[in-house]
């Protein structure tokens, strides 16, 4: 009996649990409503937690509008305010680690570039109170330095479709993660880099759109922070200003390629000698950034 019972059960058909649906992207006047009313100080941070998905779900939204002035305003300001549960925090970030994955489909443009913007504010909570295991920061750190470097969309502001800006916001990702002290030297110099795949790549446009800057100011903290001796510095910075493929800047001035290049490495280079002379203590560094503008110009 025990036999034919087992088989007649193990006959039956499974039933399969179908997943929760996906948060969607309300994009209403009466969704802003109530973000705006979970914002307020007397708000539950229940109410605020049940917007979190759906706020992220609006970091791919087409209108600027609701995009960033909405989704990405509100989630970094809850962010920085402490005003969403740590486990709600944790999903989020789950979630935009997914979104930030090159084989995500991501047709517009969007949803990638704002992911790497908010994830910075995420890594930035960690950063101001350790909460993070040694191997979601390494995740984190992993995702900040690919997704740098694997930038290839290099729109910045768009009339009518406002910013993707995929560069400078892989950029605030990675400073975030530089100025955490939890990081090793190792974690710290991959995300650097990171940083020197897209001071002056082959393909990119001349960036106008703030690019240098932002590129600049993580390695203007991590020098700061004693990351480099001068020979490491010396070697990094010369990997970073190399002309390669041409055979020196002088090529530069022949093809348009080139001289994107050239205007990109300039900027760069011409944004950490102001951040350098602007602190005596980094003063040491300085002598390498002016080898690499004369040899450049």
């Amino acid at each position: 009996m025990r036999c034919f019972l087992g088989a007649v059960l193990l006959a039956l058909p499974v039933p399969v649990l179908a997943a929760p649906p996906a948060p969607i992207c309300p994009g209403t006047s009466g969704f802003a409503q109530a973000v705006q009313a979970a914002g307020q100080a007397a708000a539950d941070r229940l109410e605020r937690d049940k917007l979190v998905p759906n706020l992220a779900a609006c970091l791919a939204h087409p209108d600027p509008e609701v995009r960033d002035a909405l989704a990405y305003t509100r989630l970094a300001t809850w962010l920085r305010a402490d005003a969403v549960s740590p486990v709600v925090r944790a999903g989020l970030m789950e979630t935009l680690l997914g979104d930030l994955a090159p084989d995500r489909p991501d047709p517009a443009g969007f949803q990638a570039p704002f992911a790497a913007l908010v994830l910075a504010e995420v890594a930035r909570t960690d950063r101001v109170a350790a909460w993070l295991s040694v191997e979601e920061r390494e995740t984190l750190v992993s995702a900040a330095a690919d997704y740098l470097s694997g930038v290839r969309d290099y729109r910045g502001f768009t009339d009518g479709q406002g910013w993707r800006h995929g560069v400078a916001h892989g950029a605030d990702f990675v400073m975030q993660l530089v100025l955490n002290p939890a990081l090793d030297a190792a974690a710290r110099r991959r995300l650097l880099d990171a940083v020197a795949t897209q001071v002056a790549p082959v393909g990119a446009p001349p960036y106008v759109h703030t690019e240098s800057e932002r590129l600049a100011r993580p390695v203007l903290l991590a020098l700061g922070l004693d990351s480099f001796d001068q020979e490491s510095w010396k070697a990094w910075l010369d990997g970073v200003a190399s002309p390669a493929p041409m055979a020196s800047w002088d090529e530069a001035w022949q093809n348009e390629a080139g001289l994107a290049r050239r205007h990109n490495l300039r900027a760069f280079l011409l944004a950490l000698h102001a951040g350098i002379s602007s602190q005596e203590s980094l003063s040491g560094y300085r002598p390498a950034v002016e080898d690499a503008l004369r040899a450049s110009q």
